[in-house]
């Protein structure tokens, strides 16, 4: 077997931990059949390219996004790992190298963000199945934030995991990050009619694109905006991206 994929196997069998699994399938459903319904009283509809949403649709979409960045955390966490335990200077010693590693890296994320993606599709779909407009030209449009999404946000958690040495300070700035990431953006609640500097504060947070253009994908709205907030996300990620491999290659063993 080929030593990056021998890598990827590795990875995603030390991911698919029962916790993680647990976590990545209660916690949507909870937000989505719980908090979705509970709100939708104080709700009317939510405006999104031209028509009204009720709550429960939107924030199942949401929360396809919001399960991408959360499930890509295992990149650095894989790492970080990977370093305190000695493991990763035993794979630089056996058949693989650094750039091995990195791509492995990816695939997990690939992976890992795809399944994730599916699954709350799949569990979210009976609550936006009759304001969905899946097409030819949307499905690709979910695939690309789906991608783009996971290496974003996987490439952030590899680079922090990369730059912090104590396990105080991964965890506590990993969770604040994503913490900020994950309330401050529109995959709860939307921007129209949120107070400044609340408001500005959507359009500086990755999720925020991501979420919409997902949206766009599932609605099939998509209009100028989501195209710029897509390019927006395919910058963003390639940035980062870069800035994760290269200081994945100058790791210290």
């Amino acid at each position: 077997m080929h030593p990056v994929l021998r890598l990827l196997r590795r990875n995603v069998t030390i991911s698919l931990n029962p916790g993680f699994l647990i976590w990545q399938i209660i916690f949507p459903l909870v937000y989505i059949f719980v908090a979705g319904f509970a709100y939708a009283p104080l709700i009317s509809g939510v405006p999104l390219g031209g028509r009204d949403l009720d709550y429960p649709a939107f924030l199942a979409s949401g929360m396809i996004g919001f399960n991408i960045m959360n499930s890509t955390l295992v990149s650095g966490i894989i790492i970080w790992n990977d370093r305190r335990h000695g493991m990763f200077e035993q794979i630089m010693s056996g058949p693989f190298t650094r750039a091995h590693y990195i791509l492995a890296n990816i695939g997990t994320i690939g992976v890992i963000g795809l399944a994730s993606a599916s699954l709350i599709a799949a569990v979210g779909y009976p609550v936006f199945f009759e304001s969905a407009e899946f097409s030819l030209y949307t499905i690709p449009v979910v695939a690309f934030g789906a991608v783009t999404g996971s290496i974003l946000f996987g490439s952030l958690a590899s680079i922090i995991s990369t730059r912090l040495r104590s396990s105080e300070g991964f965890n506590v700035v990993i969770n604040t990050v994503f913490l900020f990431f994950a309330f401050v953006s529109t995959a709860f609640y939307p921007a129209e009619g949120a107070p400044e500097p609340l408001r500005t504060a959507f359009f500086l947070n990755p999720l925020t694109y991501l979420v919409d253009v997902i949206r766009a994908g599932v609605f099939g709205g998509i209009t100028e905006f989501v195209l710029v907030e897509m390019a927006v996300l395919a910058c963003v990620a390639a940035a980062l991206f870069v800035a994760a491999s290269r200081l994945l290659t100058k790791l210290d063993l």
